[in-house]
């Protein structure tokens, strides 16, 4: 059986989106010129690790693939030729492994408290931030008598997880040296990437830069890799690019607000419903919890089934739009948690079985077509948060994967 609210991930968008980021950062990539065995200026960008070589995708799927179903969208992301993963946990990682995906997965979160027979049993790449998640890591190495090859996070001004970018030459010495484990690449984070007014972008790149050179300067190789540009940072500055980009959001199709970009996305989620009752209401009238839409002229009221427990903001009641008959109706009264009402006034023949759009397209027009990024705006919110809230009692329909 399958509920009236579904919710359908197009794998062939989300292979397009990934192949359209990968061209964009391989045709864009700015000349980089070797800088040599001495030190680089602050203001000079340090080359890949081949002087040729073109960033690579890291292609993050945290949080259940942004809410589009992490398993099924790791495989179809390998298939279309990622050759590293990004999750926010030991146990995320562990999910990927066991819907089939083979190539690399990095583990963002901290570790030093967390069960880390994972890494070593599903092959994951952990994230060392921390001197403690260190320890822990080199004693469970030592302990299994093998090696692991890790990212270093380097705080750079977000201030979450990382070691501070002014301390490394105090706090890394004891981490490089760790017989066990093995630094592979060194990465940050930027809080300000979506936006372009704000100055710690550009601090942060800096304090990034010299942080590399820090490390560098402990005794690590300069084959170092790097990289620190999400969707946002990946569309503003080719400059933090470095060795691999991480884009998220944009693999599904949806630029980070308030940015604009010409790649050729497509969305790769719509969420859909059903009509399952039609009501007149009299003039005076009001529906749904708390009274709050009180009707001023007889209206007539469509009920969805689909609510906060499927995802839906309360926020979304007198502010959020759907798409019934190819026409845009307002969310009306409150959003409970397994419905919506909206009103239908003026719809010709709304009727039980009707498709009802939440998400995604119903027509050709461009006003035919809600995106999360618009039901994000109408509520105050991001986009992110409108994929990821979508609920696990929603089932995920998926389209053929092509190759």
């Amino acid at each position: 059986m399958t509920r009236s609210t579904v919710a359908v991930v197009d794998l062939a968008a989300l292979q397009s989106n990934f192949r359209a980021i990968r061209a964009f950062v391989a045709e864009s990539t700015p000349s980089r010129r070797d800088v040599g065995s001495q030190p680089a200026p602050t203001n000079v960008v340090l080359p890949p690790a081949s002087a040729t070589a073109q960033p690579a995708v890291i292609a993050v799927v945290k949080a259940n693939a942004y809410g589009h179903g992490d398993g099924r969208v790791a495989v179809a992301l390998e298939q279309a030729g990622a050759t590293m993963l990004a999750c926010a946990d030991i146990e995320e990682g562990i999910v990927l492994r066991r819907a089939g995906v083979t190539v690399p997965i990095l583990v963002f979160g901290a570790l030093s408290i967390s069960d880390l027979d994972g890494l070593f049993e599903f092959s994951l790449t952990p994230t060392i931030s921390t001197p403690s998640a260190a320890r822990a890591v080199q004693a469970a190495a030592a302990a299994r008598k093998t090696s692991v090859g890790f990212h270093l996070k380097v705080d750079t001004g977000m201030h979450r997880l990382g070691f501070r970018h002014d301390n490394l030459r105090w706090m890394l010495p004891d981490v490089i040296s760790s017989p066990n484990l093995r630094l592979d690449a060194i990465y940050t984070h930027f809080a300000t990437a979506d936006d372009p007014e704000h100055a710690l972008f550009g601090e942060q790149r800096g304090r990034f830069e010299e942080a590399v050179r820090t490390v560098q300067a402990l005794g690590v190789p300069r084959t170092l890799l790097r990289h620190a540009a999400n969707s946002a940072a990946l569309l503003r500055d080719s400059r933090v690019w470095y060795d691999f980009v991480r884009p998220g959001l944009l693999l599904f199709g949806i630029v980070p607000p308030p940015l604009a970009s010409t790649l050729d996305l497509q969305p790769v989620m719509s969420l859909t419903s059903r009509v399952v009752a039609v009501k007149g209401l009299r003039p005076g009238e009001s529906v749904g919890y708390g009274g709050r839409f009180r009707a001023d002229a007889p209206r007539t009221i469509a009920v969805v089934p689909a609510g906060y427990a499927d995802g839906l903001d309360l926020r979304l009641a007198g502010r959020g739009q759907v798409l019934i008959r190819g026409r845009r109706v307002p969310i009306v009264g409150a959003v409970s948690m397994d419905m919506i009402t909206v009103d239908v006034t003026g719809v010709d023949a709304v009727q039980p079985g009707d498709e009802v759009v939440l998400v995604g397209r119903q027509g050709t027009e461009t006003w035919q077509q809600i995106d999360m990024r618009e039901m994000a705006a109408a509520i105050g919110t991001i986009p992110y948060e409108i994929a990821c809230r979508i609920g696990t009692r929603i089932e995920r329909h998926y389209s053929a994967s092509p190759a």
